[in-house]
Parts: C-alpha cells; sequence; structure tokens
C-alpha cells in the first residue's frame, strides 16, 4: 500500500475533473470502479476508486482517491494505493502501486 496527501487549492469541480480524466487517459487497462459525491452545507467530498492492470507485477491494483473542501477553504487530497502485492502473509513487489500513484502526483503537479 502506498499513500499520498496533499492541501490543494482550485475549483474542487475541476480538480476532481482532471484526476478522473488524467487517469482513465494515463492507462489503456484503468478505469472507475465506482464513486460517490457528498455535501452538507459548505462542505463537498468525492471518492474515486480505480483500477488498472500492473503488468509489473502481472496483477491489478486499485487506487482510491478522496478529495475534501469545506467552505471553499483549501482542497483535502488523500490518495491510497492497494493490491500490488503477490505474497501471502506479507508484502512484496508494490512497484505497480507506486506506479499508479506516481500517475496521480504527475497530475498534481
Amino acid at each position: 500500500m502506498a499513500k499520498l496527501e496533499r492541501t490543494l487549492g482550485g475549483d474542487f469541480n475541476d480538480l476532481l475533473r482532471r484526476i478522473e480524466n488524467g487517469i482513465l487517459e494515463g492507462s489503456m487497462s484503468a478505469t472507475l470502479e465506482d464513486s460517490s459525491d457528498f455535501s452538507g452545507g459548505d462542505a463537498k467530498c468525492s471518492v474515486r476508486v480505480f483500477e488498472r492492470y500492473s503488468y509489473f507485477g502481472s496483477n491489478r491494483v486499485s487506487l482510491s482517491v478522496t478529495l475534501f473542501q469545506n467552505a471553499g477553504g483549501p482542497i483535502q487530497l488523500s490518495a491510497i494505493t492497494a493490491g500490488g502485492s503477490q505474497a501471502m502473509f506479507f508484502k512484496i513487489n508494490t512497484v505497480g502501486e507506486e506506479a499508479f500513484l506516481d500517475k496521480l502526483r504527475e497530475l498534481l503537479q
């Protein structure tokens, strides 16, 4: 498992759209598995779960992205990958997870 957390500025919906499009266009095997959007008062929260095939690990890895913003303040991003290990009792070969997260890092620059 790999994790990325950031505090960002900008427009919430534009950032969400840029992440969705960038992840899906960044890999021919990437899919948006599911999504949720919440709002209450001045707060917004969006969750996206992506999956893609990792050639290096010969398996599928997932990327969960959560965006949160309260009252037009900074956007909080949390992104967590999972599924890249091939071992039964401990994690090895997490290269696919890191590569998936690296794609998101590129989109945020």
